[in-house]
């Protein structure tokens, strides 16, 4: 007979081998991801390309090209602000480029694809393709009496014709070597007059022989480095350019017949004027004002429409018989970058500015951010900021600048990073949104994002790439202005409305991302500058740390040799200071900068971002991967989400933040 003990035994081992392991005595997994759609947040109206030129029904109207994905052309009657159509351009984001030719075909130049489209009276929009192979951006398109239609490109500043009837293209070439940029163009006798960046030259071809003269530069313009030809007219026997930026600027005037400048219109807005008027006028917006501008005696004359807002630019203005009561015959019509239209009636004085009916397309996402209990969102190039419900994706939309960073502060309040002008405002969320430069709110009601840092003037610098808090201040890293490198380290009080600047922290290197621990601020940098075709002076981006109480560097290294770009750094739970460089993750000690640990994981050099947990380091790989590092002496990357994405952000302790085009995601990270 066996043993009491023996049955029992036998019992136990009964028990153990039949009963189901429970979850806590199974070895847990690795966390998975969960991926959700929280929509769209951002959308707007842009509208950059347009002309006026008779319309879908044969009497005139306002053609645009609305950005989006993909951009649309829209025909707008001037009388109502109603669209007459509106036509997808696939494969286009967007357009600076719209020009008729004298039968009513509408051309359009699009950027990121670099292709001409075109749409012929009673027909559909026909992609022409890319005239020029080389060239991914279209600047400016004009027309000649024949139809055929020229145009400015990037990235080799080149100049070609389309022939209307033939679809044969001419290729002029570079027409200022160096620059590679045509900014603007237009067509006038025979010839095509060109505006170039990032230095200002302004260049005649002969249109049949292709020779090419430099005019010289305008009387007082001083050196033409770090200028842009922004726009140009050619308008009765007159060129006019204007040598500036999205504001304001000097509006110069060529006389073609004397080969001379004879005015100078100071204070003018873009990006067009108008075609000569009946009896030789021309109309503009100068100093926030459409003014009537007489060439022959030179005077401004003042139409009592005025415009407020940061950007005042109209490329579509013209002259439109409305058939209105207070409107009668002849009136000056255009529409503005936010979908706005207005017109002017030189007879009775009247005017009006009112929203057309071009319908919101979505933003595509530049820069995202995890808060409390929200997530933010900012647009780019239709620029808003978005405060989005992290549950439902519920999103409040505010029309603002291009944001090129976000950061939730402890105390509440979003700062901003905005383009260009290396700007920095501050958000308080407790108070109505009011900004008087993109979206003012009732008259009275204080700016709110307040403006706090413009870092143009006295460092040079265009973006506000990055933005982390430190002991209650805001630091931010820039991107320099125009053709130059060296980026900054601004180093932002509240309290006492002080900054501390530092310009090439890392010298001739942007800030691409920071981070900080303990009082100290670590960077990421980039050897790329203001434009893409700045040569650069070194050949791989750094990190470095920055003590801010003794406003000193402590260190700079080289973590990736030959990788242009240390685009996102980040503090891991193992108390690392972790970054990115193109497809290659790494791990450097924060107290000396020595690289501890790197793993090359993708195939391409496309900049992502680096995130941390409590619990993990989250990278983004070509774009289409997050991998996930645990600390400790094997931290092996592993792949954790594979979904097409811009930006990686992260919001608490398990929730990444993803964004594509223009929806945003949420990744739930299991417990």
């Amino acid at each position: 007979m066996r043993s009491v003990r023996s049955l029992i035994a036998v019992a136990l081992a009964a028990v153990l081998v039949t009963t189901p392991t429970t979850p806590a005595q199974a070895k847990p997994g690795p966390p998975t991801g969960t991926l959700v759609s929280l929509g769209t947040p951002l959308s707007d109206v842009l509208l950059i390309g347009g002309t006026v030129a008779p319309g879908p029904n044969g009497k005139t109207a306002i053609w645009n090209v609305s950005t989006g994905s993909p951009a649309y052309l829209n025909a707008i009657d001037p009388a109502t602000g109603a669209s007459l159509l509106s036509a997808a351009l696939p494969g286009a984001d967007g357009s600076y480029a719209v020009a008729a030719t004298p039968d009513g075909t509408i051309y359009v130049g699009t950027y990121s694809n670099g292709h001409l489209y075109r749409l012929r009276p009673g027909s559909t929009v026909e992609d022409l393709g890319r005239p020029i192979a080389t060239e991914s951006f279209i600047w400016r398109i004009t027309t000649d009496d024949q139809g055929n239609v020229y145009g400015g490109t990037f990235p080799n500043g080149k100049v070609f014709r389309y022939d209307d009837q033939t679809g044969a293209v001419r290729d002029y070439g570079t027409v200022k070597p160096g620059q590679t940029y045509v900014k603007s163009i237009d067509y006038a006798d025979g010839k095509i007059y060109t505006g170039s960046l990032p230095d200002a030259h302004i260049m005649e071809v002969d249109v049949t022989t292709g020779a090419i003269t430099e005019l010289p530069s305008p009387p007082g313009l001083g050196d033409p480095a770090d200028k842009v030809v922004y726009d140009l007219n050619a308008r009765g026997g007159r060129v006019y350019a204007r040598i500036s930026t999205a504001f304001p600027g000097p509006l110069y005037v060529w006389d073609v017949a004397s080969r001379t400048w004879v005015d100078e219109i100071p204070n003018a807005h873009g990006l067009d004027i108008s075609p000569v008027g009946a009896n030789g006028e021309i109309y503009l917006i100068q100093a926030s004002e459409l003014k009537k501008y007489d060439p022959a005696t030179k005077t401004l004359t003042g139409s009592g429409l005025t415009f407020t807002g940061r950007i005042q630019n109209a490329r579509s203005i013209g002259y439109a018989d409305l058939g209105l009561p207070d409107y009668p015959g002849t009136s000056v019509v255009g529409t503005l970058w936010r979908g706005e239209e207005f017109r002017y009636n030189p007879q009775t004085g009247k005017s009006e500015i009112f929203q057309t009916q071009v319908r919101r397309e979505p933003i595509e996402i530049l820069s995202v951010a995890g808060g409390k209990d929200k997530i933010y969102t900012g647009g780019f190039l239709n620029g808003g900021v978005s405060v989005v419900d992290p549950s439902t994706g519920a999103a409040t939309f505010n029309r603002f600048s291009q944001v090129e960073a976000l950061l939730e502060g402890s105390d509440g309040k979003l700062w901003i990073g905005a383009y260009p002008e290396a700007r920095l405002y501050a958000y308080d969320q407790s108070q109505p949104w009011s900004s008087p430069e993109y979206s003012p709110g009732p008259p009275g009601t204080p700016d709110n994002p307040k403006q706090l840092l413009n870092l143009k003037a006295d460092l040079l610098q265009t973006r506000a790439r990055a933005l982390v808090e430190v002991n209650g201040k805001i630091a931010v890293g820039t991107v320099p202005d125009g053709d130059r490198l060296g980026g900054a380290l601004v180093i932002y009080d509240p309290r006492t409305n002080t900054a501390q600047k530092y310009r090439n922290v890392v010298q001739d290197e942007s800030v691409f991302g920071l981070t900080a621990q303990h009082g100290i601020i670590y960077g990421g940098t980039s050897i790329a500058g203001g434009l893409a075709t700045t040569p650069p002076t070194r050949d791989a981006g750094t990190v470095f740390a920055w003590d801010v109480a003794k406003a000193r560097k402590l260190w700079e290294t080289v973590p990736v040799p030959g990788a242009a770009t240390v685009s996102s750094v980040t503090i891991g739970p193992d108390g690392l200071l972790w970054g990115v460089a193109g497809n290659t993750v790494f791990a450097v000690d924060p107290q000396c900068g020595k690289v501890l640990k790197s793993f090359t994981l993708g195939t391409t050099t496309s900049s992502g971002d680096i995130v941390a947990t409590p619990e993990a380091v989250y990278v983004s790989i070509d774009l289409n991967k997050i991998y996930r590092i645990a600390p400790g002496e094997k931290a092996i990357p592993t792949l954790f989400v594979e979904h097409a994405h811009r930006r990686l952000g992260v919001r608490g302790d398990h929730q990444l933040l993803l964004t594509s085009g223009s929806t945003l995601f949420r990744v739930d990270i299991s417990r």
